[in-house]
């Protein structure tokens, strides 16, 4: 077994079903002024750069007063609606069951992920999912921009080395970033991209989903 296992949050973990967008339409109008009419692309991303494409959707300026606002009006709103989340998200099937496996076994756990901190600890409590963690060695994003800077943050974090990680994501900018930061990455084809473009995208393995503890302890052993 690896010695540090990190996780994407949403569409690895749990899905929102369609509040998060609201949660974060609800923090840009709070914090521009302005209602929101169309968000920049969420897929693999962090909060930082999608305010910053979605602020120049609007005709807004982009800089770290606006950000740090936002992040706090985010976490806010996340906060005030986390019964609405229980009420409309879900943990993805298998999620809880793998992450007490892994802690069963010893295996330190945290997440890297484009969420703000205190919204992705909102939604995983929300889903019973946070004891697992360490959420102090994760990394977020408040914490930079792209996914290879996020890994090496969390892995210096945790003081492991990428050969003693895995990470588990699903999207192709997770794939990207666990290679980057030289960090054996497992995609989970629970979101909007395919196996194949998973596969293509260089994963060394990818799963249907988190349903099969076994199958999953054995691409994690791999």
């Amino acid at each position: 077994m690896p010695e540090l296992v990190l996780w994407d949050i949403d569409h690895t973990l749990m899905a929102t079903g369609g509040l998060g967008r609201e949660l974060w339409a609800d923090a840009f109008e709070k914090v521009t002024g302005f209602a929101m009419r169309e968000q920049a692309s969420v897929t693999g991303s962090t909060e930082r750069v999608i305010l910053r494409k979605t602020a120049r959707l609007h005709g807004l300026d982009f800089d770290e007063e606006l950000f740090t606002r936002f992040v706090d009006a985010l976490g806010t709103v996340h906060v005030r609606r986390a019964a609405e989340l229980r009420e409309r998200g879900h943990a993805l099937p298998g999620a809880a069951a793998v992450l007490a496996a892994l802690d069963e076994r010893g295996v330190r756990q945290s997440v890297v992920t484009g969420n703000v901190r205190l919204a992705a600890e909102v939604k995983l409590a929300t889903f019973g999912l946070d004891s697992y963690l360490r959420l102090e060695e994760g990394a977020y994003g408040e914490d930079g921009e792209e996914r290879p800077e996020l890994l090496r943050l969390a892995l210096e974090r945790a003081n492991v080395t990428g050969l003693k990680a895995v990470f588990l994501g699903d999207t192709p900018a997770d794939v990207a970033g666990g290679r980057a930061a030289g960090v054996r990455t497992i995609a989970v084809a629970t979101g909007k991209t395919s196996t194949d473009e998973l596969k293509d995208a260089g994963a060394e393995s990818v799963l249907d989903g988190l349903a099969d503890t076994a199958q999953v302890l054995a691409a994690l052993r791999a």
